[in-house]
Formats: C-alpha cells, sequence, structure tokens
C-alpha cells in the first residue's frame, strides 16, 4: 500500500499522465474485483444474492450474447429465451445423462450444442434482414418451446414438465448456498465478458461491425459476409446457452419451457436498448435497470398508493415505464446508457489526476 501511495504521488517529472491514468484504472478494477468476488459473498444477505445478484449476472450475460449478434453484427434477433431454453435441456441431459462430465465441460458442450442451434436459425440472415430476420428468429421461440414440451426425451420422460435443477458441484465444491451459486455465476460471466471484449477488438469483431455498418461495402472489400453472419449467430447463441443453464440452475432451481418465454426474450432486448446496443458495458446497465426497477416500485408501493396508484396496477406501470423509456433512449440517446455514463467519466477524466 505504502508503494502504491508513493507511485501515485510521485513527481510529475517521473510519472506521465497515461502512466497515472493507467495505474488508476488498474486500482478500480482491483477494487470492484475485491468488492465482487470477497466483500459481496461475505456480507451480502441470501436475499440480495438470490434475488438481485444472480438474474442480474446472468441477465447481464444474456444481454451480451443478443449485443454480439444485434449491437456488433448489426443482426436483429427475438429468440434470445428460446436459445436460453436450449442450453438450459442440453446442459441439463448432459448432466443427466453423462454423470461423470464436470460441471463447467457440461455448461461448455451446453453452450456448443446452442451455437449450432443458433446458426441454423441464423441461415435466413443469409437472405433476408430487417423486420423479416426478427420474425425468422421469433419463429425458433415458437419452435423450441413446443418441441420441449411434445418430445418427452428431452425431459427425460419425465410427464410433469417442470424438472428439478441437479445438485451443482465442481471440482468437489458443492454449489448448494447462494454465497456459492452467486461465486459460481460471478467466475462463469467474468470469463465470457473477458472474452467478449477481446472477441469485438479481434479481426472477427471488426468484421461484424464492417457488417453492420454495411453489408454490400464489406462484401466489396473481401469480407466473407455470409460466415460472418453465422459466426455471430453462432457464438451469440453460445454465451446465451451458458445464460440459459445458469438461469435454470442458479436462479429458477427448475428446468421448464414455460420458464424462457417470449417475455424473457423481450426483456434481453430491453436490457441492450437501455443499456447501449454494441457497449460491452452496457449489458450490465441493462440488466440493473431491468432486475432494480420492479425492486423499486415495489418499495414505493405506499407512496404509489396515496396518489389512488393500487399494488395490483404496479405491473402496467412498470410496463408503461419500460415502453416509455425505450422510445426516449431511441430517440434522444439510442447509444442507451453506456453513452451516458462514458460522457460523464469524460466530463470529469481529469478531475482526480490534477496536480
Amino acid at each position: 500500500m505504502s508503494s502504491l501511495h508513493a507511485v501515485l504521488n510521485a513527481p510529475r517529472k517521473f510519472q506521465s499522465y497515461p502512466q497515472r491514468k493507467r495505474l488508476l484504472k488498474v486500482s478500480l478494477a482491483v477494487l470492484l474485483v475485491l468488492i465482487a468476488f470477497i466483500a459481496i459473498p461475505v456480507f451480502g444477505n441470501d436475499y440480495w444474492l438470490n434475488a438481485i445478484l444472480i438474474p442480474f449476472l446472468v441477465l447481464s450475460l444474456a444481454g451480451l450474447g443478443l449485443n454480439l449478434v444485434t449491437g456488433y453484427a448489426g443482426q436483429l434477433s427475438l429468440g434470445s429465451a428460446a436459445f436460453m431454453s436450449v442450453g438450459a435441456y442440453a446442459t441439463y441431459n448432459l448432466m443427466v445423462r453423462v454423470p461423470a462430465l464436470p460441471l463447467p465441460v457440461d455448461l461448455l458442450l451446453g453452450g456448443l450444442i446452442t451455437a449450432v442451434v443458433g446458426a441454423l436459425f441464423g441461415l435466413p440472415s443469409l437472405r433476408i434482414k430487417g423486420f423479416y430476420l426478427i420474425v425468422s428468429t421469433l419463429a425458433a421461440q415458437f419452435f423450441v418451446e413446443w418441441i420441449f414440451t411434445r418430445v418427452s426425451w428431452f425431459s427425460n420422460d419425465d410427464t410433469s414438465g417442470v424438472l428439478s435443477a441437479p445438485r451443482l458441484s465442481a471440482f468437489g465444491w458443492k454449489i448448494d448456498t447462494p454465497a456459492a451459486r452467486y461465486l459460481f455465476v460471478l467466475g462463469v460471466t467474468s470469463a465470457l465478458f473477458v472474452l467478449a471484449a477481446r472477441l469485438v477488438r479481434s479481426e472477427l469483431g471488426r468484421r461484424w461491425m464492417a457488417v453492420r455498418d454495411m453489408d454490400t461495402a464489406a462484401r466489396v472489400i473481401g469480407i466473407p459476409v455470409g460466415r460472418t453472419k453465422l459466426l455471430s449467430f453462432a457464438l451469440s447463441s453460445f454465451v446465451i446457452g451458458i445464460a440459459g443453464a445458469l438461469w435454470a440452475f442458479a436462479y429458477l432451481g427448475t428446468v421448464e419451457p414455460h420458464g424462457f418465454d417470449l417475455n424473457l426474450s423481450f426483456q434481453v432486448l430491453f436490457i441492450i436498448i437501455i443499456g447501449g446496443m454494441g457497449s460491452i458495458g452496457g449489458n450490465c446497465l441493462g440488466a440493473a435497470f431491468i432486475v432494480l426497477l420492479p425492486i423499486l416500485l415495489s418499495n414505493a408501493a405506499g407512496a404509489f398508493a396515496s396518489v389512488g396508484i393500487e399494488a395490483g396496477q404496479l405491473q402496467n406501470l412498470q410496463k408503461i415505464l419500460f415502453g416509455t423509456l425505450i422510445i426516449v433512449f431511441l430517440i434522444k440517446e439510442p447509444d442507451g446508457l453506456a453513452r451516458l455514463v462514458h460522457t460523464v467519466r469524460n466530463r470529469l477524466r481529469d478531475w482526480p489526476l490534477r496536480a
């Protein structure tokens, strides 16, 4: 700590502005890691871990997956919940039918199976785009829910239709408490966020953005547009599939088709619209908004009752707020909360580093 203090207070001639800025970023990153991985599991109660932080992390991951295909590659999709259910059912069947596999391998294989399914439903993007592509991906939502309901093999021949999630454990670590589930979800989410951040800065990420901005120009300069689109659907579905498995096992505790309905697809879409399309950090901002707004409205039920709004109408009020905010963001700030945060950060950028 003394050495860090000495570096921060070193004379300006021995420490350039980029060095001070880089050191500040590293210090903030270390602080966030310590809070997320140590402070929150120790001091967080079961309600915060189960009802707020775990769904926040999983929805952030689902938003990240949708952002890869929509925000970066420009391919509109409304089948996120369907791909989440594919990941959940694939991981469940791997855990039940091949119990020798460790949980991380089950998640990885479940994500790969979802990637194949996502690429298949992404084939129409080779010929159509825009509204018509939304309709084709929306078909995945109804088809996947129908097949999981009708074909009993996916449910391990269980007639109830609602499957209890298997007990989670990885390499001898029993993931059976809220803190353990939170740490497991946090670890998986952090790893995929780091992978996605590196991916969008790679050559493939630049190809996605070229196709998003103008696919005709991308084709002219030699980018394989068809393969690039399919890769975006596959990698997006890979991330969303893992998010679906975490949603079923770590949050819901059950695996059922109706747990991945169309409303969940819209929630994931709202996350990237409110948080910011084409932004990695915006997925966390959008997910925080989606998770916290219903809780804030529930806690403010007394205040709403005093002005004549009953508790039963809060859900309708929530939908009105979502719709209004989406319209506002699309008109006033298409880049979402991520752009607002970036603007504020730029204005305060030099403040802590001034002499």
